[in-house]
């Protein structure tokens, strides 16, 4: 643990690394615990897995929006300042959520959830812009290590999230843990309007408007990729998994938020070390000694895609089979993490590396749509298939998914370092 006066004598870039990286753990921590809180409370309330899904529709809807003009708005007023809105805004969302019971209709809900999602995406896209621009340009090892570190350190902190969502709602019920979490974060909000960098992000030449769409060919491209890789994943994880362990196998809230809790750190530790994984691949195929030798390009995000593919498809057969589907369902779902960490990870390198340094967040933004469209498809058919269908059918869906990204990362760069 740094202690305070080791803090202060750290560099400038390295001080505004920690502080950026700690306010996106402690934005994720709230919302993944929101997340649980929400998905638990109203299926106790008896709402269907479908209306569960709608309860978040506006969450992911407005994602979408919220990274196109985000990364614009980025670029004009400086990721410091959207930064902030983002964590101000998912207070303002949690204490909506304090109200009387009576008052929790599923508008409300859905309008406080519109409000986590833009807050979320302001909140991502102004963190993933930032290291960017605190590393040297010549350091594309670097960048990889760090943006791995950051988005694999996230979702270990969304994984407790989960937990913690599912462990106070147990303890102390719906309200009380809203308003733990909202007294929390307003904490951390108050330190970063006072300590992050006022000019970090701000475009020396101010995009316009019209610009909030990606001209870049290996963006674009990225970007779809991305949109059915997420898709895959909350296809069966964000309604129908909780809701299949809590219905079909009779667990308790605690043993739900615990594994999907488990499931997202173990994904994230994953994630921390995707560089190391997929520089030991690399290393067998190059003898290039060169710090940019192992950085991973178009090729390695269609290798991690193909492997990805197949493993919803078993896990459906197996259920289908009712072949021990408890421990099948667990096991494969670990098995899934583990790959889907390597391609998110490469993904959110190459976002970084692609983008253009000036105006960074527009590039970001734009992708991150794409992330936030993929979820919002995911979502919708992870509580509509569910209902209609069951579990293996969002399973099957996943792999039709993973099967389009990897058809689309062929058309990525191969070559390292390209920016259009």
């Amino acid at each position: 643990m740094l202690s305070i006066k080791k803090l202060a004598q750290l560099p400038p870039q390295i001080r505004q690394y920690l502080l950026v990286t700690a306010n996106y753990w402690a934005f994720t921590l709230t919302d993944g615990a929101l997340r649980m809180l929400v998905v638990l409370h109203f299926y106790n309330l008896g709402y269907s897995p479908l209306n569960i899904a709608l309860l978040f529709l506006f969450y992911e809807f407005f994602g979408v929006v919220t990274n196109l003009i985000g990364g614009w708005l980025g670029a004009h007023i400086g990721l410091n300042k959207t930064m902030n809105i983002g964590l101000g805004l998912q207070v303002l969302a949690l204490s909506m959520l304090l109200v009387p019971g009576s008052m929790l209709t599923l508008f409300w809900v859905m309008l406080a959830q519109a409000i986590s999602g833009i807050a979320k995406d302001l909140n991502k896209m102004s963190a993933k812009s930032s290291i960017k621009l605190l590393v040297p340009k010549d350091s594309q090892d670097k960048l990889y290590k760090w943006v791995a570190v950051l988005t694999g350190s996230k979702n270990t902190l969304k994984g407790v999230g989960f937990f913690l969502g599912g462990a106070l709602l147990t303890l102390a019920g719906f309200t009380g843990a809203i308003a733990i979490l909202t007294i929390f974060l307003t904490l951390i909000w108050l330190l970063s309007l006072f300590k992050l960098q006022k000019e970090l992000g701000k475009a020396k030449n101010k995009p316009k408007f019209s610009e909030i769409f990606s001209k870049s060919k290996a963006i674009n491209t990225l970007s779809a990729a991305r949109l059915f890789l997420f898709g895959a994943r909350d296809v069966w994880f964000v309604i129908a998994l909780p809701v299949f362990l809590a219905n079909q196998l009779g667990w308790q809230h605690q043993s739900v938020g615990a594994f999907i809790a488990i499931w997202i750190i173990a994904y994230g530790i994953v994630q921390s070390f995707a560089p190391v994984l997929t520089n030991i691949i690399n290393s067998t195929n190059s003898t290039n000694a060169t710090n940019t030798a192992n950085v991973p390009n178009g090729k390695n995000a269609f290798i991690w895609a193909a492997l990805l593919t197949s493993i919803p498809a078993c896990i459906a057969l197996l259920l289908n089979n009712n072949i021990y589907p408890e421990i099948s369902l667990l096991t494969g779902l670990m098995i899934f993490g583990f790959f889907f960490a390597i391609n998110s990870s490469l993904h959110s390198f190459l976002i970084v590396s692609y983008a253009n340094e000036d105006g960074v967040s527009l590039d970001v933004g734009f992708y991150y749509m794409a992330n936030a469209m993929g979820r919002l498809i995911g979502t919708v058919l992870s509580g509509w298939l569910y209902q209609i269908a069951g579990l293996t059918a969002c399973l099957w869906m996943s792999s039709g998914f993973l099967l389009i990204t990897a058809i689309i990362s062929l058309r990525l760069p191969k070559q390292k370092n390209i920016l259009n």
